[in-house]
């Protein structure tokens, strides 16, 4: 079935970004997306996808997010763009603060200012729920324990604000960890995967972490963006959680990754304290009754099924750089 809508993505370049793009122009959608002006090309993600509208923004500009809006009218509009690394919002908190949280109240405002009538996403996060004891809902108070977590609580506020006070269609989706092979290096699960494939074909001897004991609910992206994009259908706004309804440890995410090469992990682990958050949360689980009992949406992706995807990419990868090197006389 074609949609025929238009919509408007930040982040497009990021993960969640790339499989929402998927998706929307599976479904015959006009997509557009904001990039920001950078030295070195970072579209790697989406480098695949053909027909997008890329258009240079910035979410720190709420001046040209007007201008974009009222030139694009999009129906449906994903707010993915973030500074969206929990342990490096202790380094650039202020960063943090104005593109996690401001960025939405610009493209909030944009909206209101443009005067279009688009439907908006807003992709939060279970850091919100920080310290609040498992299994979190809609319904569990927010108690943050990052400057990240505290950004995407004032954006999950001000959608609440401006679909009561104008009458926005503004919905947030309360994502919990879901993961993919197009995750950055930088975020515990890719580092990894991509570190058990290397340390397999001679290409890497240690992998430095943190803390391992942290317990995450952990899902597929690919499954996720389905539940953004249903949101959207939905006949009126709403606040979602969207989980697998599963807890399991960074030591179980090691662990299952380096069984699948045949390695103990801790001959290869060393720890660094330098990688642990400032404020740690323990355990987060999502309870995705409501998704699933609303939109009829559930996760299709189980854990062990992720751990398989990430790996069979990382291995791939990795095989293909122990052949480049072969073959160059330098393994």
């Amino acid at each position: 079935m074609s949609y025929g809508k238009v919509c408007l993505i930040s982040g497009i370049t990021g993960q969640d970004g790339s499989f929402l793009s998927e998706l929307l122009l599976k479904k015959g959608y006009e997509v557009h997306g904001i990039i920001r002006r950078a030295s070195t090309p970072n579209d790697n993600r989406i480098s695949h996808l053909k027909n997008l509208h890329l258009h240079y923004s910035d979410l720190s500009e709420g001046a040209s997010l007007v201008d974009l809006l009222y030139g694009i009218a999009p129906d449906e509009i994903y707010s993915l763009g973030a500074q969206s690394h929990v342990r490096v919002s202790f380094d650039v908190p202020e960063y943090t603060a104005d593109i996690t949280g401001l960025g939405t109240l610009r493209l909030l405002e944009a909206i209101r200012k443009s005067g279009i009538k688009a439907k908006f996403y807003q992709a939060g996060s279970s850091e919100q729920f920080g310290s609040s004891l498992p299994p979190q809902n809609e319904s569990t108070p927010f108690k943050p324990e990052s400057p990240y977590a505290v950004a995407k609580i004032f954006s999950y506020h001000m959608v609440h604000v401006y679909r009561k006070a104008y009458g926005i269609f503004g919905s947030n989706g309360i994502c919990f960890n879901h993961e993919s092979a197009r995750r950055g290096d930088n975020f515990v699960t890719r580092k990894i995967t991509k570190a058990a494939a290397r340390i397999k074909f001679g290409l890497q001897d240690k992998l430095y972490l943190g803390n391992i004991d942290a317990k995450r609910d952990w899902g597929y992206a690919g499954d996720y963006v389905q539940a953004m994009w249903m949101m959207l259908q939905h006949s009126e706004p709403d606040d979602f959680v969207i989980a697998t309804g599963e807890m399991h440890s960074v030591r179980e995410f090691l662990e299952l990754s380096f069984d699948k090469v045949g390695l103990d992990p801790y001959k290869y682990v060393e720890f660094d304290d330098n990688l642990k958050r400032a404020s740690e949360v323990p355990a987060l689980q999502g309870d995705y009754s409501k998704i699933n009992r609303v939109l009829g949406w559930k996760p299709e992706t189980t854990f062990k099924g992720l751990v398989e995807l990430m790996m069979e990419h990382d291995m791939g990868l990795a095989a293909k750089e122990a052949n480049i090197l072969k073959n160059n006389d330098i393994l």
